[in-house]
This record gives C-alpha cells, sequence and structure tokens, in this order.
C-alpha cells in the first residue's frame, strides 16, 4: 500500500510557476489549489508525495 505525506503552501501570484516547479523538483505532486481561508485572493496549493522519495 502506497503512503503519502502532504504540504500546503502558499501560492504568490506573481511567482506562482517558479514555486510550483520548485516543489516539483522535489517529488511533490499538485493535487489542488483553493483559495486561502483568510483572504480568497490569497492562493494555497496542496500537494503530496510518496512517503520516503525525497529528492
Amino acid at each position: 500500500m502506497t503512503k503519502w505525506e502532504y504540504v500546503t503552501v502558499p501560492l504568490l501570484v506573481h511567482a506562482t510557476k517558479q514555486i510550483l516547479d520548485t516543489w516539483g523538483e522535489d517529488g511533490w505532486e499538485l493535487v489542488q489549489v483553493v483559495p486561502g481561508p483568510n483572504n480568497p485572493e490569497q492562493l494555497v496549493a496542496y500537494l503530496k508525495r510518496e512517503k520516503g522519495a525525497q529528492a
């Protein structure tokens, strides 16, 4: 059975690609992007990777 670890990451609108590319290089896969809880204009990314798969 595959085990996953998860992380939430705030996304800055002017650097979204750079932020996601950086996390992707470490093996994280984007699952979903949602509005932030306190400010709908602030985006939060949910990412996952297989547990123990650190780059």
